[in-house]
């Protein structure tokens, strides 16, 4: 399981991220949540053959 975390800044257009809140809250849940599901899967689906660390292949809400 992930143990540790880092900050990761980006810029968005204000307009896309006011909408982005506002699905999250609709789904109950955080932007960082639905932020860290997006990068999980976009590493799972680009390793490129690269060993992922068994936390990391599992599926779930358990790894986030």
């Amino acid at each position: 399981m992930e143990n540790r975390t880092a900050r990761l800044t980006l810029l968005i257009d204000p307009e896309k991220k006011k909408v982005f809140e506002e699905i999250c809250a609709a789904n109950d849940l955080t932007p960082s949540q639905v932020v860290r599901r997006l990068v999980r899967q976009y590493i799972i689906d680009n390793a490129a053959g690269r060993e992922l660390p068994a936390w990391l292949k599992a599926s779930g809400k358990a790894a986030e």
